[in-house]
């Protein structure tokens, strides 16, 4: 298949697709004499592959890890495992951080509880109050002052 069918049957985009292959993700693909790609099932699936680590947000960098496991199966799996704790703390970071960010938001939020014309709007106040360095509601250190 070509690489349009090779984006289609998988949802990556070609663009993507280069870019793996010149990460070393994807081997490069056999060539048409006119130089078009051309990929099989090996491609397909290890594409399938990226594309699933990929939605678990692993970084390239360990896609290319798990892949040097996929093509020597007989290697200790303790390394994936860690692998896999460290993406784990990442995205267990990322939700503590995330969680940080929606007590911002609904802090800010809590500054304008009715319509008003934008004039009289909490939010921009805040918004504007910190653009010019003053404290604002969202990074209040103390509780008392964030309401």
């Amino acid at each position: 298949m070509r690489i349009g069918e090779l984006a289609r049957a998988t949802g990556v985009d070609i663009e993507t697709i280069r870019y793996y292959e010149k990460a070393g993700l994807l081997p490069p693909p056999a060539r048409t004499p006119n130089g078009y790609r051309l990929y099989g099932r090996p491609q397909l699936e290890r594409l399938a592959f990226v594309r699933h680590c990929r939605a678990l947000d692993m970084p390239l960098a360990e896609i290319g890890r798990l892949l040097d496991f996929v093509t020597h199966p007989e290697a200790d799996c303790g390394d994936i495992n860690r692998l896999l704790d460290e993406q784990l703390a990442r995205v267990r970071a990322r939700l503590k951080s995330l969680r940080a960010l929606e007590k911002q938001l609904a802090a800010l939020r809590a500054r304008c509880e009715a319509g008003h014309v934008a004039a009289e709007c909490g939010i921009l106040h805040e918004l504007v109050a910190a653009a010019h360095g003053e404290a604002c509601a969202c990074h209040a250190t103390d509780p008392a002052a964030a309401r």
